[in-house]
């Protein structure tokens, strides 16, 4: 059975740090794109960062680049979301997601190949 459990929200103040965690069970990273989302009151849902399992390479949207990092274990099988610079249009419910036959730009653009979603942490960045 496949599972993404993701953890590590809460709350944070502006320029913060927080890093999630997301634990993939009932398959391997190695064959998968695991990517973030993330969905804010009254908006649509939005790519953030997708890594490929299997050579780590990584695609960012443009709102989090050089503050945010995706990375994996694939011993561990978990995907973790480094955050940095936090800013208040950060606080949002993070979900991981698992998807394979997309690219990375396809599924962190379009949700394109998603086959698996985790529940979602929030995260609250306020003074």
């Amino acid at each position: 059975q496949v599972q993404l459990v993701e953890s590590g929200g809460g709350l944070a103040q502006p320029g913060g740090s927080l890093r999630l965690s997301c634990a993939a069970s009932g398959f391997t990273l190695d064959d998968y794109i695991i990517g973030w989302f993330r969905q804010a009151p009254g908006k649509e849902r939005e790519g953030v960062s997708c890594i490929f399992g299997k050579d780590g390479s990584t695609y960012y949207a443009d709102s989090v680049k050089g503050r945010f990092t995706i990375s994996r274990d694939n011993a561990k099988n978990t995907v973790y979301l480094q955050m940095n610079g936090l800013k208040p249009e950060d606080t949002a419910v993070y979900y991981c997601a698992a998807g394979r036959f997309s690219t990375l730009r396809l599924m962190c653009r379009l949700d394109y190949g998603v086959g698996y979603w985790g529940r979602g942490t929030l995260v609250t960045v306020s003074s």
